[in-house]
């Protein structure tokens, strides 16, 4: 746009009581390093005889003297994140409706084009006093802290960033389930059937881990996110199944891991073992919860009657290395879309044999469901271990013994102890 017509819509901005914020943000993209304020005095010297802008700020026909209470609204929401460790901020505003539309109305009438809205001089006007008072950093991508400050009650409510911690567990007990459990019944309100707990189980591997995080962090609560989950009565061994604990609304960001590892592992001895923890982000917890890393397990089947090794040698030819297709299984098909899934059986071998009993292991595709892999379920999953053979079979146990990612955290353990 030419020189003169800036001058003219200016001309014509300063028929209206303006303070030089105001003027300023008209011309915002024309020139670059300077603030609205600075701009605005540079277009008010511009034009012969211009007035100037009003003693009584409230007076400006935008803002009404909005823009001078910043260092009022920077000083609030500095007060409200006392208590709270965070290195990056971000500021947003909200600011009467009336004011933005009596703004965008002038912006037409006197036909400005290179605009810049009160909102983003607010939010980038009050940050540069945080940045200045609290010794912390605007961040536009991942901030810790948002202050959302509400201009038309003097009112700042903070957004805080969730904290996430990476780590691996290994679970030795088959009576404990990954996540907590509401009770079906009540959906966790307590009942006769939960015996007023509000859980079909009385613990689980995040009660281990997630409240001590949380305590240490100074959170509200949290949320765990696992590399997939086993069954209740499977142990998770090896080099440990990787997860996320989020934390909600947490004061501290530097935690101590060793003494969370240490105080889980106390607490959990015999049941869960806790392992790798180090800080993460919400990309890692996203990249868990969608992993489709294989998985190895160990499986200890019982046959209705002994079968032979040529039989078992006949299982491995046929499944290993082969797709199986599995209808959801029965025993979730409640809970679950009965859809069909194809899977392939990556690698398998037969560990011992003792007349009816025998012990696979088995490395398969995220997503098997390795026990009906074994007994067919009721034909669901095909082919079969027990179709193969000729006799039923039931499995007596699971484990998981590998999770087939890089295998970062590991404490080098690998597969020992299994």
């Amino acid at each position: 746009m030419p020189m003169s017509d800036r001058l003219e819509i200016a001309g014509r901005a300063l028929q209206r009581p303006l303070c030089n914020h105001c003027l300023g943000r008209l011309f915002a993209s024309v020139s670059r390093g300077l603030s609205n304020e600075q701009r605005g005095v540079l277009v008010r010297s511009s034009i012969p005889d211009a007035p100037p802008p009003p003693e009584d700020v409230t007076q400006c026909h935008i803002c009404k003297g909005l823009l001078s209470e910043v260092p009022k609204f920077a000083g609030l929401a500095a007060r409200s994140s006392q208590g709270y460790e965070f290195a990056t901020f971000l500021v947003g505003t909200k600011i009467d409706a009336e004011l933005i539309e009596r703004e965008e109305s002038f912006w037409t009438e006197v036909g400005a084009k290179d605009t810049e809205g009160i909102k983003a001089e607010m939010n980038r006007e009050i940050g540069k006093l945080l940045e200045k008072s609290l010794s912390k950093l605007a961040d536009f991508a991942n901030p810790e802290m948002v202050f959302l400050v509400d201009t038309r009650f003097d009112r700042v409510v903070l957004d805080v960033a969730p904290l996430f911690v990476y780590g691996r567990y290994r679970k030795y007990s088959r009576e404990l389930p990954q996540t907590r459990w509401p009770c079906r019944e009540c959906r966790g309100k307590g009942c006769p059937r939960c015996g007023g707990k509000g859980r079909m189980y009385e613990q689980s591997v995040q009660d281990f881990i997630g409240p001590v995080v949380v305590r240490h962090a100074e959170g509200t609560e949290d949320f765990f996110h696992g590399m997939g989950r086993e069954d209740i009565d499977a142990r998770m061994l090896g080099n440990g199944r990787p997860f996320v604990v989020e934390v909600r609304r947490p004061m501290r960001r530097t935690i101590d891991m060793g003494s969370i590892e240490a105080e889980v592992n106390a607490s959990g001895k015999g049941l869960v073992e806790l392992f790798g923890l180090r800080m993460s982000t919400r990309a890692e917890m996203r990249s868990i919860k969608e992993s489709t890393h294989p998985k190895t397990y160990r499986v200890r089947l019982r046959f209705q009657t002994p079968v032979d090794h040529g039989k078992l040698n006949e299982v491995v030819t046929s499944l290993a290395g082969k797709p199986i297709s599995q209808l959801t299984p029965q025993r979730v098909v409640h809970r679950r879309a009965d859809l069909e899934r194809l899977r392939t059986v990556r690698h398998m071998t037969v560990e011992s044999l003792d007349g009816a009993e025998a012990v696979f292991v088995v490395e398969a595709d995220s997503g098997t469901y390795i026990k009906e892999l074994m007994h067919g379920d009721e034909g669901r999953t095909q082919p079969n271990v027990a179709g193969i053979v000729g006799v039923p079979c039931e499995v007596v146990e699971l484990d998981v013994i590998a999770i087939g990612d890089t295998g970062e955290g590991s404490d080098g353990k690998g597969i020992k102890g299994v």
